[in-house]
């Protein structure tokens, strides 16, 4: 059921497929607001505090790119890319993207995302303990309550999937999970297309724990996935 009184706003050039996506969405009980250009999506997103953001990357004046970059600065408001190509779902994902759809879609598939990374922004914690968890003699900490990681002492600054991702390891240190599990946790939703990305993901994720190869955090199973290579503390 869609989150009671969510605004979304839709980001693209093209009208016609505004009007199909807001159609779609307020079948769905969503309110929608559009902008046809990135400088004009910037001055709503701040205004109006929509709770999701569909962002077309292939925008003129302004790219896509650029506007989530800088929604990312101020912001962690959730961002679902749309995209022309396969190929620039990790250009999304990698400037901090919750999700991606692949033009041409079906509107139910994206109303479908739309409301899977709503749940997870807006989902209860109440199985989210208040005091940090720590792994390998406190090489990692996770603080589930708060959201926050820190890394060899320093914060780590994670986005929504990322840290799910994080915390979806940490839940069973040394357990290989495959990327499929991996999508579920982290997605809500099971979806064979964005299997691959969960590489990009942890790809990020690495970066932003230091983790330089060999990794010894996020460990990749040959032929499986991953899974965290740190014990949890007693």
């Amino acid at each position: 059921m869609t989150t009671p009184s969510a605004t979304v706003l839709v980001v693209d050039d093209e009208a016609k497929l505004r009007a199909l996506v807001r159609d779609y969405l307020e079948r769905d009980g969503y309110t929608v607001q559009e902008a046809s250009e990135g400088r004009h999506a910037l001055d709503l997103a701040r205004a109006m505090l929509p709770d999701l953001v569909i962002l077309d990357l292939g925008l003129p004046g302004l790219p896509g790119e650029e506007v989530a970059r800088l929604l990312r600065k101020t912001s962690d408001i959730p961002i679902v890319v749309l995209t022309a190509r396969a190929s620039e779902n990790e250009m999304g994902l990698r400037l901090g993207a919750d999700d991606y759809v692949v033009k041409p879609f079906s509107p139910r598939e994206l109303v479908a995302r739309v409301e899977a990374v709503l749940r997870r922004y807006r989902g209860p914690r109440g199985e989210a303990e208040e005091t940090a968890v720590s792994y390998g003699d406190g090489r990692l900490r996770i603080n589930a309550e708060r959201r926050e990681v820190h890394a060899d002492g320093q914060p780590a600054e994670l986005t929504r999937t990322e840290f799910d991702l994080l915390a979806a390891l940490a839940s069973r240190p040394g357990r290989a999970w495959t990327r499929m599990e991996l999508v579920g946790r982290v997605q809500g939703h099971t979806f064979e297309a964005y299997e691959r990305t969960i590489d990009v993901h942890v790809k990020n994720l690495r970066r932003k724990l230091g983790d330089t190869p060999p990794s010894h955090v996020v460990v990749t199973v040959s032929g499986v996935g991953y899974k965290l290579g740190l014990n949890k503390d007693a």
